[in-house]
């Protein structure tokens, strides 16, 4: 079942001291299992361009759709068993410490 694994900020990171996971480490064993497809980081959210068609009209708007101090940072494409594969795989991504991970899976559109 493939996720979509939204890695966004947190304005309340986990202050644990210990060692946070390596993202290089995380990356090449999901990849050698082949849980993780793609991923990548995204630009700040001053690069970003909102668009919009309302009423015929395009309205387009610099900056993300929404104001918040949460923001996605990055993404990562899984292919897991199930959901609790999936959370697992998250649970070790440093991200799930410093900020947050949204995992969501994609709609069955052949119903």
């Amino acid at each position: 079942m493939k996720y979509m694994m939204f890695v966004c900020s947190d304005t309340e990171p986990d202050n644990d001291p210990t060692d946070l996971p390596d993202i290089h480490a995380w990356v090449a064993e999901n990849d050698a299992r082949g849980r993780r497809l793609t991923g990548d980081v995204l630009a700040p959210t001053s690069a970003a361009t909102t668009v919009r068609v309302r009423k015929g009209e395009l309205l387009v708007s610099e900056g993300p759709f929404a104001e918040t101090t949460e923001v996605i940072v990055g993404f990562d494409l899984l292919d897991c068993a199930d959901l609790d594969e999936a959370i697992e795989v998250a649970r070790a991504h440093p991200m799930a410490r410093e900020g947050r991970l949204e995992l969501r899976p994609f709609a069955d559109l052949s119903a």
